[in-house]
């Protein structure tokens, strides 16, 4: 484990690398605990580099078994080994090969970094810096190469050789039980997406043939037994390439694509050229084990790996610091694919949802940094809802600035002109000023700048000259006097009491658009015929928060007549944030909820069976973290839970009869057959909102109302909807349905991961306790990733009452969970720290108590990079040299 002092690396300090790897040819034999990795490498001096430089080819934890230059061995004077470092201090100044032969132990690599072997499974995953872990390499993405990699294996224990690429040769070695393949992929690309993989898998295949008639063989690999789970994925990759086609223009370009699930893993998925390789919840989907949830994250999941093809491997980033031109463009690639999928109103209220409890609580806390971070010191700890959630963002506004049709001739230049190269930001943009002859140098402040821009409004209405104004000023978190503004475009429209003001009209409105490029500013709208309510930053146009004083029949307007989606959801969001705040302030009035859930009726009525998926979101109320996040300070988490607990059983009260008649209304016939399309997962969402209202209401009618759908339901959403709601009924009957849940799926880990998640959300005294017992629990490994994230991940990011108790046990429980996981598996236990990002909004007690945790693991002796790095700036103290 590398527990030295983290290095700060600079964005300001790039410079070339100072020798180029042109090709790289690999020899890798598999053994469980003694792989032989031998790689020849072709290197030349850059051009661009500095004369005479040594050659420091990185490593982690390597052993070096031999060294050769151009077929000689290197005399131990003409050569410096560490396991982290190979370094030859007077190089050749020509092109010259150097052989590297280096020895692993893939069982024993429980960081799951590198190349491992997990349920005999051998994997690598080598996104950031983990193909320094297989060899010395020059370590980083302006380093792009041409590999052809030979797999070997024991034939019985690995049947299945899989390589990036195409595959050009394989065989049996005679007399040995063990055979071989060879892939060869013909595009240059970084080490970090290097991939291979080895084991005893199940095939699921098809083919796919390309717009410029290129036939594509199409394979998902699973676990034995499970192929019949893999169907949803490969449809979802068929999908994906097509639509990358329509809607930009892109082909796939090599002969196979593989994607293999495997059940160790670290992240969600990664997009090794023509090898991606998931985590097998991303993967793996049946009605009786995946939710409708599951299976759209699989559907955005497989796309967003496949799109990286283009938008990461064909054109990658110069350097970690450019990781949001990779992740933040790919994001925004598969929300517009994940929109046109399904509903595109719903999916994008899902992702603001997720942008406002995670990246906008990061962007307000200590680990607060830019899009493009200007420096870190453990580049893991990056991969942030900042860099992929915000990094979207920016990609979504450009689109909105300069429209539809410029925005895609700017990506097709975009991908001409970079195609084969390692990219930044600066030539990302550059292709849309070329297209548009606009200069974007002011709207790149996006990406420099932390924190969540404010704008305040206010809106006076002129009956006389039938105009409206509205005056906006914004405001951004640490920007000094010589700051200039962002540019913030926002969609708006204007509502009247019957409809939208279609006729409304200002030359600084284009196609709905106004763009704020000032500190103050003020919209003049004219032919305006009546007193309007505004409709402001339609679809969510900007990442910022807003400040405008608007009444409840103000916003239930929006809600009855908008024709945004977004608005219209958001409408009955800020009027239950006002109930719920007012609450805690002492100033909630019964008549005041009365009048919401009245408007909450009347929208059901006219509007809830025609889009039950929206309907849906509308009936859910605004989270704890999101009430949290609008207060902003001293938080006591005990009160908003029995705030939001509160309204939640008077509109419960109030529209017990109606919630009743759309259950019955959007039931499923007996032997109606699964379908996860949009359709029917919105009618499942409905049914299963109101059975929520309905057990907040009256908690023992609830119980044994989710009790009977757990028993009757024919899918997983029906049922873990039943088990999700029973769980916050206190009793026998909840219990007992916890039991009977673990017995039927004592075989299936991807479900006794919900089981575990929705005991660790339970929001009662008991939970710290819940949780340590199921940390012995026989399905719980603190060796596998999903396991982890499920029970203590779940415990930490979505319990917000238990993980900041008064009295310290949740902050405890975490910081022993970190503690414990840290040197098996940092990367895991650095994204586990993250729970603690807002600790300082908290009240005092409870502030006192987080940072006493953060400072016990902080001081502990040993303690890896990652962790390091995250209690450090969480505490708001430099750890870096």
């Amino acid at each position: 484990m590398r527990t030295d002092t983290p290095q700060t690396v600079r964005l300001e300090d790039y410079r070339p690398s100072d020798h180029l790897i042109d090709r790289v040819e690999l020899d890798v034999r598999l053994d469980p605990h003694d792989t032989r990795v031998t790689a020849r490498l072709a290197i030349r001096p850059n051009p661009a580099g500095r004369p005479g430089a040594p050659l420091v080819l990185d490593g982690d934890d390597l052993r070096l078994l031999a060294l050769d230059l151009d077929g000689q061995s290197l005399a131990p004077a003409a050569f410096r080994v560490a396991p982290s470092a190979l370094t030859l201090p007077e190089p050749p100044q020509r092109p010259f090969t150097l052989t590297i032969e280096t020895r692993l132990d893939p069982t024993a690599n429980t960081k799951l970094m590198g190349l491992y072997r997990s349920n005999g499974v051998y994997c690598t995953q080598c996104e950031a810096d983990g193909f320094r872990r297989i060899t010395y390499f020059l370590d980083r993405p302006d380093v792009m190469s041409i590999y052809t990699t030979r797999i070997e294996a024991e034939e019985a224990a690995a049947p299945v050789l899989l390589g990036n690429g195409n595959p050009v040769e394989a065989g049996r070695i005679e007399g040995t039980g063990r055979h071989f393949a060879v892939w060869h992929d013909p595009h240059p690309k970084p080490a970090y997406l290097f991939a291979l993989v080895g084991g005893r898998l199940d095939r699921v295949s098809s083919t796919f043939t390309t717009m410029d008639g290129r036939a594509v063989e199409l394979a998902v690999y699973v676990e034995p037994g499970k192929g019949d789970r893999a169907a949803y994925a490969l449809d979802a990759v068929e999908r994906s390439m097509a639509w990358d086609e329509r809607t930009f223009g892109r082909a796939y370009d090599l002969d196979v694509f593989n994607v293999v699930a495997v059940s160790d893993f670290n992240m969600g998925a990664m997009e090794n050229k023509g090898l991606n390789i998931f985590n097998d919840k991303y993967v793996l989907a049946s009605p009786d084990t995946a939710t409708d949830a599951d299976y759209a994250a699989i559907e955005a999941i497989i796309a967003h790996e496949y799109f990286h093809n283009w938008s990461g491997n064909r054109v990658t980033c110069r350097d970690w610091f450019q990781l949001c031109l990779k992740e933040g463009l790919t994001v925004f690639r598969d929300q517009e694919f994940s929109s046109d999928m399904r509903s595109r109103d719903v999916h994008r209220i899902g992702e603001v949802r997720t942008l406002r409890a995670r990246q906008f609580p990061e962007d307000a806390g200590p680990l607060a940094h830019p899009v493009r971070p200007k420096r870190y010191a453990e580049i893991n700890n990056f991969y942030t809802a900042t860099v992929y959630e915000k990094g979207a963002e920016i990609v979504r506004m450009l689109r909105t600035l300069i429209g539809e049709r410029a925005f895609r001739a700017g990506m097709d230049r975009y991908f001409a002109e970079n195609d084969g190269t390692a990219a930044t930001v600066e030539d990302f943009l550059r292709a849309f000023e070329a297209e548009t002859g606009r200069d974007l140098s002011r709207f790149a402040e996006w990406y420099e700048r932390p924190g969540t821009p404010r704008v305040a409004i206010s809106g006076h209405y002129d009956a006389g000259a039938q105009t409206y104004s509205l005056a906006l000023r914004q405001t951004r978190p640490g920007a000094g006097s010589d700051a200039p503004p962002v540019v913030i475009p926002i969609r708006l429209g204007l509502i009247g009491q019957d409809g939208p003001l279609d006729d409304a009209r200002s030359p600084r409105v284009t196609d709905g658009v106004f763009v704020l490029d000032r500190w103050d500013d003020v919209l003049t709208i004219e032919n305006v015929a009546t007193a309007p309510v505004p409709s402001l930053f339609r679809g969510f146009s900007a990442p910022v928060r807003v400040d405008m004083a608007m009444d409840d029949t103000e916003r239930l307007t929006l809600l009855r007549h908008d024709t945004d989606g977004f608005n219209r959801w958001e409408a009955a969001q800020r009027v239950a944030a006002r109930l719920m705040i007012g609450a805690l302030r002492g100033e909630a009035t019964a008549a005041g909820s009365d009048a919401f859930a009245a408007a909450l009726g009347s929208f059901l009525d006219a509007r809830a069976l025609a889009d039950p998926a929206f309907a849906a979101l509308v009936l859910s109320l605004p989270s704890e973290s999101d009430l949290a996040d609008d207060i902003g300070s001293e938080i006591d988490p005990d009160a908003i839970h029995a705030a939001r607990y509160d309204l939640r059983a008077r509109l419960g009260t109030a529209l017990t009869d109606r919630l009743h008649a759309l259950r019955d209304a959007l039931a499923e016939p007996a032997g109606t057959p699964f379908s996860p399309d949009a359709a029917s997962a919105g009618r499942r969402a409905l049914r299963n909102a109101a059975l929520d209202l309905i057990a907040a209401a009256d908690p023992t009618g609830g119980a044994a109302c989710a009790d009977a759908q757990i028993h009757s339901a024919g899918n997983m959403t029906d049922r873990l909807a039943g088990l999700s709601t029973l769980a916050l009924l206190p009793g026998e009957t909840r219990e007992a349905a916890f039991a009977a849940f673990a017995e039927r799926y004592v075989d299936e880990p991807l479900v006794l991961d919900k089981w575990f998640a929705i005991q660790a959300m339970i929001p009662e005294d008991g939970t710290v306790e819940r949780v340590r017992r199921l940390q012995e629990h026989p399905a719980f490994a603190m060796t596998n990733p999903n396991r982890v994230r499920a029970l203590v991940g779940s415990f930490a990011l979505a319990n917000p009452t238990q993980f900041n108790r008064r009295d310290g046990a949740g902050f405890t429980l975490v910081a022993d969970t970190v503690l414990a996981l840290d040197r098996a598996n940092p990367q895991i236990a650095a994204r586990l720290m993250t729970a603690f990002g807002s600790w300082r909004r908290l009240e005092p007690v409870r502030r006192g108590m987080a940072e006493s945790a953060l400072r016990r693991i902080l001081a502990t002796p040993g303690l890896s990079r990652d962790v390091t790095d995250i209690a450090g700036r969480s505490l708001g103290e430099s750890v870096t040299a």
